[in-house]
């Protein structure tokens, strides 16, 4: 879940004009709102929902306890969100178009809020899946409607520099998360770690309310409502199949609900072909960089999804850690992904998309699987710099893959493209968690042994990052100019 949020904190920081220009309908461009209030804005609700993601990761051993489950059980209650937002990301797009950016965006935010709520209130591990899945409900309207509000607002000169200012913010929740997390698992109540976005989202709702404008199509698409339940059925079953896959005597269970996903995503693809206005427009993947980039993000994401699950299980239940212990440790990732920010612009500009992707790839990969090798005989400031590393490297590839999927867009079909984009990346995080619990139950499973150990999660952190590994294949195929106007790279 932590990486769900870092996954979606991830940008550029460029120096940027005070004042956005926005193509109009005429071909002109037109000034705009100040972009950068408009990201602080935005921010809040990213910053609240990354800050849930990353405390809650550190309270999961704790939470285990509570509703007297197994710790590897509670990767439904992570499952359970990201199963909302691959659902509902589709629809956010429409819903933006038909009833206005900050409509959507105001009623996100409290359902979010309701939710959060809920979660702090579950008495069991039953009622905490429900209520995860209400929040998700308004995570996935908040992000891509606020991205979107963005996309629409200024030229693709500004777009890097309108990001950075929307996702530096946000960055302050994955790095303040972990320790907080786990000040309040020790010296408080892990239900603490939901209320506390009450009080963050009443605010974000004032401010939008004030300054965010109601940003939409002149002429909406229609609602695809055959599409809608058709690919809501697909993800669904995907995503609760490969977490049956991770659980004991579950095997036919998630055989038969994988087949099902399997067959309603035919369905989808027949339906969206004989479609005008899909809710997933497929015919975005015709498109290079964007395609590169859902393809190769997506086998990225694998460790992205994996790793905030697996770090604070091996700190608390294999090295012995505190949960305030283990919370200083995980939030390295999010160190190194904030020292990336300042020199990523650079590395572009220098080498291009492609081969930075290339190299650090393979880097960012290599960095997460020197976490299978952890062990009681590592120093603890040797395990803290290898995730900062790791977290600078991949953080990296991430704003690479965020910023070129958009490259070849045009201003008309970025409601499309956010969408499409986003459910995939939800898909593939959420698809990292469970492949990282399924690891570990093989491994326990192969040792025959009750209680996980170091042995289960070196074999977790090398499943999820050999099939990291293979983005280099996709990366090398982007064109060596491919966002050359976006890093300011001078053509050849």
């Amino acid at each position: 879940m932590a990486s769900v949020n870092a996954e979606v904190r991830d940008g550029i920081v460029p120096a940027g004009d005070d004042i956005a220009q926005t193509a109009d309908h005429t071909g002109g461009e037109r000034p705009t709102r100040n972009y950068r209030t408009v990201a602080l804005i935005i921010a809040t609700a990213m910053f609240m929902e990354n800050l849930d993601a990353t405390v809650l990761a550190t309270a999961l051993p704790t939470m285990a306890r509570d509703f007297g489950v197994r710790a590897p059980e509670m990767s439904i209650a992570l499952t359970s969100y990201l199963l909302a937002l691959a659902m509902f990301i589709p629809a956010s797009g429409t819903m933006a178009d038909r009833f206005g950016a900050r409509r959507v965006f105001r009623a996100a935010i409290g359902l979010f809020v309701v939710g959060s709520l809920a979660c702090g209130l579950s008495p069991s591990l039953e009622m905490m899946v429900a209520a995860r899945f209400l929040q998700g409900i308004g995570g996935a309207m908040m992000m891509p409607v606020g991205r979107l509000v963005l996309l629409r607002s200024v030229a693709k000169r500004d777009m890097v520099s309108a990001m950075s200012w929307l996702i530096m913010p946000a960055l302050i929740g994955p790095i303040v998360g972990p320790p907080v997390g786990g000040l309040i698992v020790t010296y408080l109540d892990w239900r603490w770690i939901f209320w506390l976005n009450l009080p963050i989202g009443v605010a974000g709702i004032v401010l939008v309310g004030r300054f965010i404008a109601d940003v939409r199509e002149d002429t909406p698409h229609k609602f695809d409502p055959l599409g809608f339940l058709l690919s809501g059925a697909a993800l669904g079953c995907l995503l609760f199949g490969f977490e049956m896959a991770s659980r004991p005597g579950e095997g036919r269970l998630a055989a038969t609900l994988i087949a099902t996903g399997a067959v309603f995503g035919l369905g989808y693809w027949r339906h969206a072909r004989r479609t005008e206005h899909p809710i997933l427009d497929l015919s975005l993947m015709r498109i290079p960089t964007f395609r590169l980039s859902v393809l190769g993000g997506s086998l990225a994401r694998i460790t992205q999804g994996a790793q905030p699950f697996l770090l604070p299980l091996m700190m608390q239940l294999a090295f012995g850690l505190t949960a305030a212990q283990s919370g200083a440790m995980t939030v390295a990732s999010a160190i190194g992904s904030f020292g990336m920010k300042g020199v990523a612009r650079r590395i572009l500009k220098r080498f291009g998309f492609r081969n930075s992707l290339v190299v650090m790839g393979v880097a960012g990969t290599a960095a997460y699987a020197c976490c299978g090798l952890f062990d009681p005989a590592w120093p603890l400031p040797a395990v803290f710099a290898v995730l900062v590393l790791s977290g600078f490297l991949m953080s990296f590839q991430f704003t690479a893959y965020n910023t070129i999927a958009y490259d070849e867009i045009a201003k008309d079909r970025m409601s499309a493209a956010t969408s499409f984009y986003s459910t995939f990346q939800q898909l593939m995080l959420s698809l990292g968690i469970c492949i990282g619990a399924t690891a570990l139950h093989v491994s326990m499973l192969w040792r025959g042994a009750d209680a996980v150990a170091f042995p289960d999660f070196t074999f977790a952190f090398w499943t999820v990052t050999a099939i990291s590994l293979t983005a280099i294949f996709v990366n090398a195929r982007f064109d060596p100019q491919a966002g050359a106007e976006l890093s300011g790279r001078v053509k050849s």
